[in-house]
């Protein structure tokens, strides 16, 4: 899986097909049984070291964001025959030099990072049957969107020494030629009959056009001139102005109109009207493929749909509780209707919302001590989500940092309609998005340095998502929750997720239609309009994403359930924590094996 839908999904997969803990061991290929330990050990280090360094090389965006500048210069190409074939060609090699390792040889750490990288390898080729380079523009993923906050400053690329500036110049002739190569590949899913929906793309118009301005000055790109270092000389500073408002005007805006025209043009009137995965050629096997990937489990999507029937129903009793605990005299849908619509659950101006993220911090990494004895060394900062991409953007989001720490982890949180973004939801977002969520879980990993570097940067939307969604959860442990209405907004929180699972296999899976999805989330939950369209239109986009936090955190939950009833009062949640978070994300099953063997070593 390469682009589109599958945009930096290469590092998310599900345990199939090999060895693993609780596995058999498979022979390896031309082993002659004369290789020792040691020689295992050091060919599979080798091994993983190469293939990281050269999948940087392949992938140079992948480099800058964890602070590797050697390739702040390029861009891949990613929209490419060319870039395609060679990201097949390094799984296909490394997969099999893989393979001819005995893995019955290695230790335990080592024979994890044999298994994750031999699923990561096995699960990226698989995921090359199915086109979704033919439909890589969607409104939750495009790359002029993308392009714009790198340019702007607000992303990963540095803009702190001349060669810095010199390098996104040398950047935007690589995002030109992608941006064609994008327009080419679309016109291929057109005549394949392989198109995103409507109402997507329409979605994608005006954060294109947002971009579309009358001068260099007008533009977001703009920014990083006028935030130019002083350090800089004169001529320095003269020289790369005239550079960068020559490539604003005569490179990057034209870039931007020529996408813009084209989906204008001719693209939208091939999109089609129907919204689900399942409505493309062998989409069924598409959309199963994209179950696997994201909750890294054997699910069906019929499995997964009555898991979010019943989580639904369960939520719902529990807020039936807080409706007691307040006093509300009504119905469900009615307490929807007073929490979404009171003047005290509101904020009146946005700076207000992202003030209050802010101020949750200390209080928050303060109590999260009673249930960690680890913390991230890498520094937090909360944003606002960027106006020209509000309107589409989540409700909030979580950009990891470098391990070095000269770029902080970020909480973008959205404050687009402010007042449909109720007070209530704050604590629950913060603890998934921060502490002890996303930042905590990704900076701890990232500066791990006892694992293998491929380990370190890795992505398992089940664990990770899971993880968030559990950390949610922690927020009575923890102390926060205190106000009633802050656990109805965890409560709801977590009934988000559990109508994910419904309305993501609804619409894949079951042919539910853009308004079959809000009505359910309508009739189901506490959300305003302008949230509950973006995220329709969301699971639209990125099929079966939805589906990992839910299924992750029902994982951890039942992980820790099994390890309290083992070990009784010996069972250390502190301990517990560390062991889930110490190795890095994981499919969830490994991860499973590897609480149950930890477990044995308590008891």
């Amino acid at each position: 899986m390469r682009h589109g839908l599958a945009a930096g999904l290469a590092a998310l997969t599900l345990v199939t097909g090999c060895g693993g803990p609780g596995g058999q061991d498979e022979p390896a290929a031309g082993v002659d049984g004369g290789t020792t330990a040691a020689e295992a050990e050091a060919t599979l280090a080798d091994l993983l070291d190469e293939h990281f360094e050269k999948s940087l090389e392949l992938n140079p965006m992948r480099a800058t964001r964890i602070g590797d500048d050697r390739y702040n210069d390029r861009l891949a190409i990613t929209s490419s025959p060319e870039y395609r074939a060679a990201e097949q060609a390094l799984d296909e090699e490394f997969l099999a030099r893989l393979l001819e390792i005995d893995r019955s040889l290695l230790d335990e750490q080592s024979r994890l990072s044999y298994d994750i990288f031999r699923i990561l390898r096995e699960q990226s080729l698989e995921g090359d049957h199915y086109p979704s380079h033919l439909q890589p523009v969607n409104q939750f993923r495009l790359l002029t969107s993308s392009f714009a906050r790198l340019g702007s400053g607000a992303s990963a690329h540095p803009f702190d020494t001349v060669e810095d500036y010199e390098d996104f110049l040398s950047r935007t002739d690589d995002f030109v030629t992608n941006v064609d190569y994008t327009i080419e590949a679309m016109q291929k899913g057109m005549q394949a009959g392989i198109v995103q929906p409507k109402v997507l793309m329409a979605k994608v118009v005006p954060q294109i056009e947002s971009q579309i301005v009358d001068s260099a000055e007008d533009s977001l790109f703009w920014r990083s001139v006028e935030n130019m270092p002083e350090s800089f000389s004169d001529a320095d500073r003269e020289r790369l102005t005239e550079a960068y408002r020559t490539a604003i005007e005569e490179k990057i805006i034209p870039t931007y109109e020529r996408l813009n025209n084209f989906i204008g043009d001719s693209y939208l009137a091939a999109a089609r009207d129907t919204v689900g995965l399942g409505d493309l050629p062998d989409g069924e096997n598409w959309y199963q493929y994209m179950v696997k990937l994201m909750t890294t489990t054997d699910m069906t999507p019929e499995e997964v749909h009555e898991v979010g029937l019943s989580e639904v129903a369960r939520i719902h009793g529990e807020m039936r509780g807080v409706m007691e605990e307040v006093g509300f005299e009504g119905g469900l849908e009615e307490f929807f209707e007073f929490v979404n619509t009171d003047p005290q659950f509101f904020y009146d101006e946005p700076e207000e919302l992202i003030q209050g993220y802010r101020d949750m911090s200390e209080h928050v990494s303060t109590l999260a001590k009673q249930l960690f004895d680890v913390e991230p060394r890498t520094g937090f900062e909360v944003r606002r989500v960027e106006p020209f991409r509000e309107q589409s953007a989540s409700g909030g989001s979580y950009q990891a940092g470098t391990p070095d720490g000269t770029r902080p982890g970020i909480f973008y949180a959205n404050a687009y309609n402010i007042k449909a973004r109720p007070k209530w939801a704050m604590e629950s977002l913060y603890l998934h998005e921060a502490i002890p969520g996303h930042h905590f879980q990704i900076a701890l990993q990232q500066e791990n340095e006892d694992i293998p570097r491929f380990r370190r940067f890795a992505r398992f939307t089940a664990y990770s998502e899971g993880w968030g969604l559990y950390a949610e959860t922690l927020g009575r442990e923890i102390g926060v929750y205190t106000d009633p209405y802050q656990y109805f907004g965890a409560l709801n929180a977590e009934l988000w997720r559990a109508i994910r699972l419904v309305v993501d296999t609804g619409i894949h899976a079951k042919g539910w239609t853009r308004q079959d999805v809000l009505d359910y989330m309508y009739a189901n939950s506490a959300v305003a309009p302008a949230r509950a369209i973006s995220e329709a239109e969301r699971f639209m986009a990125i099929p079966g994403q939805a589906l990992a936090y839910k299924i992750g955190q029902l994982k951890i939950r039942e992980i820790r359930d099994a390890a309290e009833a083992r070990l009784g009062d010996r069972f250390d949640v502190v301990a517990f924590h560390r062991e889930v978070l110490k190795d890095g994300p994981m499919p969830l099953s490994m991860l499973e094996a590897k609480l149950s063997r930890w477990v044995d070593t308590q008891l």
